[in-house]
C-alpha cells in the first residue's frame, strides 16, 4: 500500500471516529455561543488548486508540510446542541514559518510550498467537521491561532478564531481580550494534546462552533 493510499484510509477512519463522538440531543441546557471574531486581512485572495481538508499534503504530493501535524475536529450546532448540516467550514492559518497563503503576508519568500494554508469541509448530518493541519505558530503581533469561516445558505460568511490553551501570548493578544464574556473567551481556547495511540508526535484538537442559527434556518 502506498503512502497516499494509507493516508486517505487513515483520514477516513479518523473522520468516522470523530463523528461517533457526537450524540444529537445530548445537551439539555443552552450552549455558549461561539464569539464572532475578525476575519483579518489574510483570507486567501487566490485560492489554492487543492482546497480539501488535508492541509499537510498538497494534491498527490509525498512531502508533508513542516510543523506539528494536528487533527482538528469539532461540530457545528445551534445553541441547543442540534447539529447544523451542509455548513461549509473553512480554515486558514500561517505555515510553520509564520507566513500566510496571501500576497500581502510578510516574509512571503519563506512560505512552505508544501503547506496548503487553506481548507474546506462540508458538515454532514452530525454537524461534524475534520481537518488535518499543523499546530499554529506565532505571527508578528498575534498569538498562535487558526481562522475559521462558516458559510451557510441564506447567511453571510461568519468568522471566528481558535487558540491554543496554555499559550502565554494569549494574555497579551488584543483579539482575544476583545471578547468580554469569560465563557465565550474560554470557548475559543482549546487543548492541542498528543493524539492517543500514535507514536509520531501528532496532536489532536477539538473546537466546537455554536451558532446563533437553527438547523432549519
Amino acid at each position: 500500500m502506498n503512502i497516499l493510499s494509507s493516508r486517505r484510509r487513515f483520514l477516513s477512519r479518523f473522520t468516522l471516529g470523530a463523528a461517533g463522538l457526537w450524540v444529537p440531543g445530548a445537551f439539555a441546557e443552552a450552549l455558549t455561543l461561539t464569539p464572532r471574531q475578525t476575519e483579518g486581512p489574510f483570507y486567501p485572495v487566490d485560492l489554492p488548486l487543492d482546497t480539501d481538508n488535508d492541509l499537510v499534503i498538497l494534491n498527490d504530493g509525498l512531502t508533508p508540510a513542516l510543523g506539528n501535524i494536528t487533527h482538528l475536529s469539532g461540530k457545528v450546532t445551534d445553541v441547543k446542541g442540534n447539529p447544523i448540516r451542509n455548513a461549509l467550514v473553512e480554515i486558514w492559518q500561517v505555515d510553520h514559518h509564520g507566513v500566510y497563503l496571501h500576497k500581502g503576508s510578510s516574509d512571503a519568500e519563506k512560505r512552505d510550498a508544501n503547506f496548503q494554508g487553506f481548507g474546506r469541509f462540508m458538515t454532514g448530518s452530525t454537524g461534524e467537521y475534520y481537518f488535518r493541519t499543523i499546530k499554529p505558530v506565532r505571527y508578528p503581533g498575534r498569538t498562535p491561532h487558526i481562522h475559521f469561516a462558516v458559510k451557510m445558505k441564506g447567511h453571510e460568511r461568519w468568522t471566528t478564531q481558535c487558540y491554543i490553551k496554555g499559550e502565554p501570548q494569549n494574555e497579551k493578544d488584543g483579539v482575544i481580550r476583545a471578547i468580554k464574556d469569560e465563557k465565550q473567551r474560554a470557548s475559543v481556547i482549546v487543548d492541542f494534546a498528543p493524539l492517543t495511540g500514535v507514536t509520531t508526535g501528532e496532536l489532536a484538537a477539538r473546537f466546537d462552533i455554536v451558532m446563533g442559527y437553527t438547523p432549519q434556518a
